[in-house]
């Protein structure tokens, strides 16, 4: 983590964490998910706002983290803001070689297999942990597979988030649910 990010925390210790406000989608996009959004919806089925400013999105990177229980968050200086993932935590590309992989926010791990879904969605098991292959990778991994060059295991996807040890959705883990705002009823 920025050294700005632990001297806040230091500074301000009891921050409340914030969940709902932060989406992952399944090619390594953050969402921003304010109030209005939420209400129509969960995520990933009502998004939100795309982040693309890159300093915002380098700094994310360098400030996400999972809890022990497997909750993924980013830490925005003292306030620990909780991630509502699509799929997985790590969303991968390729380096240089098909074991080598980058992930969304430009960590650079190595393969160590490859799972498909029933869905079809392919995963690789890295030492940082479970990801989704972004689909633009696909194609190149099944061309080192027909050349048997590579394998690949089938797996459930209602088994990762367990196996795996990872919450795509921590707003309801644990009983914390995020409610859309209501109305003030009048009397």
């Amino acid at each position: 983590m920025d050294d700005i990010v632990i001297k806040a925390m230091g500074k301000w210790p009891n921050v409340p964490a914030c969940y709902g406000w932060l989406g992952l989608d399944a090619r390594g996009d953050w969402y921003l998910r304010d109030l209005t959004v939420q209400a129509q919806g969960r995520f990933p089925q009502i998004k939100g706002e795309k982040i693309v400013h890159s300093k915002w999105i380098a700094f994310m990177g360098r400030n996400y983290a999972a809890d022990a229980n497997g909750c993924w968050f980013f830490q925005n200086g003292p306030q620990r803001v909780f991630v509502e993932l699509e799929v997985t935590p790590w969303v991968f590309r390729f380096g240089k070689t098909v074991t080598e992989l980058i992930s969304h926010t430009r960590v650079l791990t190595e393969s160590v297999g490859f799972l498909q879904d029933e869905c079809g969605y392919v995963y690789a098991k890295t030492p940082i942990g479970l990801g989704l292959l972004h689909s633009h990778e696909v194609a190149l991994l099944a061309e080192q597979i027909d050349d048997r060059l590579l394998s690949i295991e089938e797996t459930s996807s209602k088994d990762l988030e367990r196996k795996y040890g990872y919450v795509k959705s921590p707003s309801v883990y644990g009983g914390v649910a995020i409610l859309p705002p209501q109305e003030p009823s009048v009397r």
